[in-house]
């Protein structure tokens, strides 16, 4: 069996740590399903959206799950998850991408494909805030975008820390690439992770130094079926030429270059079969195969998330990997919640817990 392969029955075999984690943001339970690798207990999970509320439940069966805004969830919740030991989230993060409009986005009611529902989307990592101060969870994970540190989204951050501080908090900063996680995938994140003022002080390293794993490596036992071979052909004119021009790693914008062309299809590529897969998007077509003359498969797209192998997507193909691309690879949010698990929520009680500290770590990723 490839050993980058996995299923969701292996959560049932995760030693348990008896730490119990609620979900926000949960989207089709990538962060979830780290979590339960990590041995939490993930007890109630809560989306926006009905299609990930659908893809969440139909794979990891929560205990609760709560189908409504951020801002009106803290009413709906049971008794049993406040003070909870985890609270996790990863907040729309689009107004703070590299892409995009981005400052021209910010502080604006945008119709957004999530639940179909008008929200300010900056607007969210505050309201997730004061969700923590209503539960009071022990820690907190928070995952963004890398635009987050970047010009002048710096001043959300500051203002996050700040209201993270006000709520009586300690916050410090991590930025990790999937890559290093054991994930397939090239994807660099933010997350934000603070502890409760009454735990004991401890600053929180992060250490993310598990060696490569290439596409073809995490896919190499993958064979595809007759509707696989349907489902990954090329239809685009711009894919169905200009994929035997491009080196593997490169975008078709350089092929056109080289051929003198003008510069289009910068955001296509041939995928590197002997490196991690860049981060994967929404648009699936956007990717293709490092030997083959087509795009990858939805169990391809699978492994290069670090999905099971087994999970469950409803409707077209393209439904799950758009899912995937916007989830936490499980793998990567394994690695972050041990750490968090094993430095702050186990380990053992010495002395008395100043109330406040104000220092902010800063840890990079190798």
């Amino acid at each position: 069996m490839n050993p980058y392969a996995w299923n969701l029955t292996d959560l049932e075999s995760a030693t348990k740590n008896g730490l119990r984690c609620m979900s926000t943001f949960s989207c089709g339970g990538g962060s979830s399903m780290g979590y339960k690798r990590a041995g939490y207990d993930v007890v109630l999970a809560n989306d926006i959206d009905p299609e990930m509320a659908w893809h969440y439940k139909k794979n990891l069966h929560p205990k609760h799950y709560v189908l409504c805004p951020i801002k009106d969830l803290a009413p709906r919740l049971p008794v049993e998850v406040f003070g909870i030991d985890l609270l996790d989230g990863s907040p729309p993060c689009s107004s703070f991408s590299m892409a995009g409009d981005r400052e021209k986005s910010w502080g604006k009611h945008k119709h957004f494909k999530e639940g179909q529902a008008v929200q300010v989307l900056d607007d969210l990592f505050f309201d997730f805030i004061d969700l923590a101060e209503v539960i009071r969870p022990r820690a907190i994970i928070a995952e963004n975008v890398l635009g987050l540190m970047k010009g002048n989204a710096k001043g959300y951050l500051t203002l996050i820390f700040e209201r993270l501080r006000e709520i009586g908090y300690r916050p410090q900063m991590f930025k990790l690439d999937a890559s290093r996680c054991g994930v397939p995938q090239k994807r660099e994140r933010v997350f934000v992770c603070a502890q409760r003022d009454d735990q004991p002080a401890r600053a929180l390293t992060i250490t993310a130094d598990i060696p490569l794993v290439s596409a073809r490596a995490a896919t190499s036992d993958l064979v595809l079926t007759d509707d696989e071979v349907d489902e990954t052909r090329p239809t685009q004119a711009g894919i169905l030429t200009y994929w035997p021009l491009t080196l593997p790693g490169k975008s078709y914008a350089a092929a056109r270059e080289r051929a003198g062309e003008k510069s289009m299809y910068w955001g296509h590529f041939r995928l590197n079969g002997d490196a991690p897969a860049p981060t994967l998007m929404t648009q699936d077509t956007q990717y293709a195969h490092w030997s083959e003359h087509r795009h990858l498969s939805f169990r391809e797209w699978k492994r290069l998330g670090s999905f099971p192998d087994d999970y469950q997507a409803r409707g077209s193909h393209h439904v799950g990997k758009y899912l995937i691309g916007m989830s936490v690879p499980p793998k990567m949010a394994e690695v972050v919640g041990a750490a968090v698990r094993d430095q702050w929520l186990l380990a053992p009680r010495v002395g008395r817990a100043p109330t406040r500290m104000r220092r902010i770590a800063t840890v990079n990723s190798p």
